[in-house]
């Protein structure tokens, strides 16, 4: 297997603003580390912190909403899955059950109650701690419907694992993209930073690192991505001389049909138009 590295990048109008290398294969461990070194560098971060369903993660909604105080709007990897009708009617999904709130206690599609036993505790390798809150249903036994509930072969009771703070992000994250203005800001995110990908690949055939080394590596694409930056400024500046150079244009042809308006109604005002003394 070659070494590879995983590029994070943050962009703004498809500008890139700031970048960094990571050895994870994956982009969830990366997100909170990214944002440290974007706030060291610009020592500010923006309200929303933007990103795709690959950085959804209860560490990272908590690590944005609780110690950076900014509001992250990322979906997670079942939000699609949970907003369909299928999944909302399915009569299995411990979130469409009925819960007691006083006895703190659900009631299975078996109608039969699922109370609370303990509260259990779980740590992931890179050491982030979700709390649970576990339950287990009273009696399993001579249930009609047992094998649609649970695929447990023994005589064991069902049991589920409840985390509320994971439900309360994604209850949020919910809310956020349903509503007008945070939605509309998240769907601009595919239009924003992809292309830079894109651009990347396509325009400056980046397909692989040069130098060797993390350090070689972020010197590598740091020139490429500046690459980029100047090449989009470029453009810009293009398109902003032609707009200037064709409202001049524009503004000398209305000069000189105003100066052929006038010398000829000036002309007619002269022969043509009789005198009053």
């Amino acid at each position: 297997m070659k070494p590879g590295c995983n590029l994070q990048i943050a962009t703004e109008n498809q500008y890139v603003l700031a970048y960094d290398l990571f050895p994870n294969p994956t982009d969830t461990k990366t997100l909170n580390p990214f944002l440290d070194n974007f706030l060291e560098q610009h020592k500010e971060l923006p309200e929303y912190i933007v990103a795709d369903v690959g950085y959804g993660s209860e560490e990272n909604y908590m690590y944005i909403h609780d110690v950076l105080h900014k509001t992250p709007l990322i979906t997670y990897g079942s939000y699609h899955k949970e907003s369909k009708k299928k999944y909302k009617n399915h009569p299995f999904n411990v979130e469409n059950w009925l819960y007691l709130e006083e006895q703190d206690e659900y009631i299975c599609p078996a109608k039969r109650p699922v109370s609370f036993k303990r509260y259990s505790r779980r740590k992931d390798k890179g050491e982030f701690v979700r709390d649970f809150k576990v339950y287990e249903c009273e009696n399993c036994r001579a249930c009609p419907i047992r094998s649609q509930c649970t695929k447990a072969k023994s005589d064991r009771k069902r049991q589920i694992l409840v985390n509320n703070s994971w439900r309360y992000f994604k209850a949020e994250c919910k809310k956020r993209l349903l509503d007008e203005k945070t939605g509309s800001i998240y769907r601009k995110r595919k239009i924003d930073v992809e292309p830079v990908f894109g651009h990347l690949k396509a325009q400056l055939a980046f397909h692989r690192f040069h130098l060797r080394g993390k350090q070689g590596a972020k010197i590598d694409i740091g020139l490429a991505l500046m690459a980029l930056n100047l090449r989009k400024l470029g453009k810009y500046m293009e398109r902003k001389t032609r707009k200037k150079e064709r409202t001049r244009s524009i503004l000398m042809i209305i000069a000189k049909i105003e100066r052929v308006f006038f010398s000829v109604f000036s002309f007619l005002r002269t022969d043509y138009c009789p005198r009053l003394f």
